[in-house]
């Protein structure tokens, strides 16, 4: 495999995240969270283009419909946004009024129900959750009791929801079920704790093999949920490693978010490409990113 790295874009955000690939118009888009910036990267003609916001945005989907209209989590809920006009649209807060708590992760699954989990910004225990925006525009509460939800993606099946709370230095597995959208039992089927850094963003190739981004440990690492395995990982010249995602018009490219946040000088010297967007060609696949059904 392949693990020969390239910098995409020297963006210097200062918490990039959520990698999203449109196989439709084969553009990225992500986000820089403290930034306050959509990222929209076009690999055909190596430019990109950035929206500024108002507030702090953490993910984003693209819609089904239409490609200027967007389902995104700014720091206080739930919103969709047309890209081209910079319209934003309300749909819900659920944790309005909690106390130092904002948006993180967030994905869509095969039936286009948007799923976000929140996080607490000073680390309290128990104080996030994960919820789930269906197609109607209806708001469920499906985790509770987490304190920085991260990484989420779905099984090739769509059998299974993988989801990391940093803190716990784990891969949770629960079953799920599609046409529902219900949670079953749950199990911890990764172990990060002898890892180094934390584990944050992850997606999933069509073998059914996790990719997780190592935060603090400047690599992204290759994981079997069936048995726990670590199976590879590839080094990042940058510390803060925050998500990844496939990409590239056969899905064999994996697109890597960086953060500067939380590096001092001596680091930002010693690694200065920190914060940029990276892209490694691999010899495996991904599956296509689920777009949100408005």
């Amino acid at each position: 495999m392949s693990n020969e790295i390239e910098l995409v874009i020297d963006a210097k955000m200062q918490l990039g995240e959520g990698p999203c690939w449109d196989w439709r118009n084969n553009m990225l888009y992500y986000v820089d969270i403290e930034g306050k910036k959509i990222h929209m990267y076009n690999p055909s003609i190596d430019k990109e283009r950035v929206l500024q916001l108002k507030h702090q945005v953490s993910a984003i989907v693209p819609s089904i419909k239409q490609d200027t209209r967007f389902v995104i989590t700014l720091e206080n809920g739930f919103h969709t946004i047309n890209i081209e006009k910079n319209e934003l649209r309300y749909i819900a807060d659920p944790e309005q009024g909690i106390e130092d708590n904002r948006f993180n992760d967030g994905k869509c699954d095969a039936f286009g129900r948007f799923w976000c989990g929140t996080m607490n910004r000073k680390n309290k225990s128990k104080h996030a959750a994960l919820y789930c925006l269906d197609k109607e525009g209806n708001l469920t509460k499906k985790v509770e009791d987490l304190t920085i939800s991260n990484g989420l993606t779905w099984s090739c099946k769509n059998d299974y929801l993988f989801l990391i709370d940093t803190p716990s230095q784990k891969v949770t597995r629960y079953e799920f079920d599609l046409e529902t959208a219900k949670l079953g039992k749950a199990k911890d089927v990764i172990d990060f704790s002898k890892e180094l850094g934390s584990p944050d963003g992850m997606t999933i190739d069509k073998e059914g093999m996790l990719w997780i981004a190592h935060f603090g440990g400047g690599r992204v690492s290759r994981w079997n949920p069936n048995n726990g395995e670590k199976l590879s990982e590839i080094v990042v010249p940058a510390p803060n490693v925050t998500s990844c995602t496939f990409g590239g018009k056969l899905l064999d490219e994996l697109y890597i978010t960086t953060a500067r946040n939380g590096l001092d000088e001596k680091q930002l010297e010693k690694y200065p490409l920190s914060g940029g967007l990276f892209k490694v060609k691999l010899d495996v696949q991904g599956l296509k990113a689920h777009l949100y059904h408005l």
